[in-house]
């Protein structure tokens, strides 16, 4: 009887020790906790480590300099930066717990709290009371788009926005992007440029399936340098959504021009190509052109251009006649105007600029069906140039403010769903030797992009010198 028993006993502990054998040797479970923060982030960022390089910005500010060279030293996995929603404290170092604190061999650091397993540092004791009170409540399970942003985030280098993260950085564009008011992007460093792709919904929390990837080669070729920006779309809807939402924007279109609700819809239903151009003198920054195919009936395009005729002779505004209708101002300087643009075998385009009026209209795009084959959004922008004359906002990455180019695509399914996805797909041209700002925006405050170590506005007038 002996035998059977040691038998079975041996079986037994066979059967208990090898699945604990096996979890010991498996990696411990990367960003548990993760979840937990993801629904406070407004930006979260997240980040390979090298620990061969010196320990990053972040990690010295939060960080005594013996504790945050020693847990560099020691870093694997990836860790995360990030900012709450309400805006203030600056960024929340994230890191999978350290051992040495695991084990009590190091105490925690200041302003730190244990989310699971995850260690997270605050800026100050309010930056932690705050994100502590917010992680009491119950527990949200991520699902659809913030699932797979999620994984992401977990996996390699990346970042996750909210629509308050959206409004910190865009500014007072941000209206122009409620397409895009929550999503993720994967970057990848490609030679001296960033390359990233993901995906983004108008609203929070969306369970719709990911949105199709988007071939590499919709991407457009390089900006002319003739041109600042240079956008284009399938139809204004998801650039004057945000807008025309608002009645503060809505109801003086309706007071002050005339245009109805049934002309609004008009004019987010066309394909447009949108121009900035800089203007070397007079009283505008940069002129702007906007290029639509006109849809519906063509008198109703008319009676809207006249009746804003009528409104800017009200003002004060001269017009010249001819092929090209161009406003000048009391002191006969152009301001604007628009033309109609000849299309063979077609209905012609209208054009409508503001400042000076631009060189004769070239374009790829040669018919109607090739305006209609146009993605949700294409950007070509030099925000090099763009930053230097202060038509950036400030918020902005400084990796973005300082690229000699920006090229994104965003694009839906053909026959979209309500509330589906856009998938993005674009590519960031870095300088070789990243220029310092005059003032730059601390790391703390300014999302980054990539880790440490690796006065004239627009279509506005100048004011004069000698103004008070």
């Amino acid at each position: 009887m002996r035998f059977p028993l040691r038998c079975t006993a041996l079986a037994t502990a066979a059967l208990l020790l090898a699945p604990a054998l096996a979890l010991r040797r498996l990696p411990r479970p990367r960003a548990e906790g993760l979840g937990r923060l993801l629904p406070h982030a407004a930006l979260l960022q997240s980040f390979p480590a090298v620990p061969g390089r010196q320990p990053p910005q972040l990690w010295r500010q939060r960080l005594p300099a013996q504790t945050a060279a020693l847990l560099w030293q020691q870093q694997r996995q990836i860790w995360w930066q990030l900012w709450g929603r309400d805006g203030a404290g600056g960024a929340y170092l994230v890191m999978p717990l350290p051992r040495p604190i695991q084990v009590g061999a190091l105490s925690a650091p200041r302003h730190s709290l244990r989310v699971d397993g995850l260690l997270v540092v605050a800026a100050d004791p309010l930056s932690q009371r705050l994100l502590k009170d917010q992680l009491a409540g119950q527990p949200r399970q991520q699902r659809g788009l913030q699932q797979r942003c999620l994984s992401l985030l977990q996996e390699r280098q990346g970042a996750f926005w909210s629509g308050d993260g959206l409004a910190s950085m865009a500014g007072a564009l941000s209206p122009l992007l409620q397409t895009f008011q929550e999503g993720c992007i994967d970057l990848q460093l490609a030679g001296r440029g960033l390359r990233f792709a993901g995906e983004a919904a108008a609203s929070s929390g969306l369970l719709a399936p990911a949105a199709p990837a988007v071939p590499v080669d919709r991407l457009p070729a390089p900006l002319a340098s003739d041109l600042l920006l240079e956008l284009s779309g399938s139809a204004l809807q998801p650039l004057l959504r945000g807008l025309l939402s608002r009645e503060l924007i809505r109801q003086p279109l309706s007071s002050a021009y005339g245009l109805s609700d049934a002309d609004l819809r008009l004019l987010q239903s066309s394909p447009f190509l949108l121009r900035l151009r800089p203007v070397a003198s007079g009283p505008f920054q940069a002129g702007l052109e906007l290029v639509l195919v006109p849809r519906g009936n063509r008198q109703t395009w008319l009676r809207m251009l006249n009746g804003i005729a009528e409104r800017l002779i009200e003002q004060g505004h001269e017009a010249s006649s001819g092929a090209v209708v161009t406003w000048r101002d009391a002191s006969g300087r152009a301001v604007g105007g628009w033309r109609w643009l000849p299309q063979r075998g077609e209905e012609p385009l209208l054009q409508l600029f503001l400042g000076p009026e631009p060189p004769p209209f070239r374009s790829p795009l040669l018919n109607r069906a090739a305006w209609a084959r146009l993605p949700v959004l294409r950007l070509q922008a030099r925000p090099e140039s763009l930053a230097a004359l202060a038509l950036l906002p400030d918020a902005l990455p400084l990796p973005v403010q300082q690229a000699r180019q920006l090229l994104l695509v965003a694009e839906r399914p053909p026959q979209p769903a309500d509330g589906a996805l856009t998938a993005l797909i674009g590519r960031l041209d870095l300088p070789a030797q990243p220029r310092p700002q005059a003032a730059p925006i601390s790391p703390a405050q300014r999302p980054s992009l990539q880790p440490e170590n690796p006065q004239r506005q627009q279509g506005s007038r100048q004011p004069p010198s000698s103004a008070p």
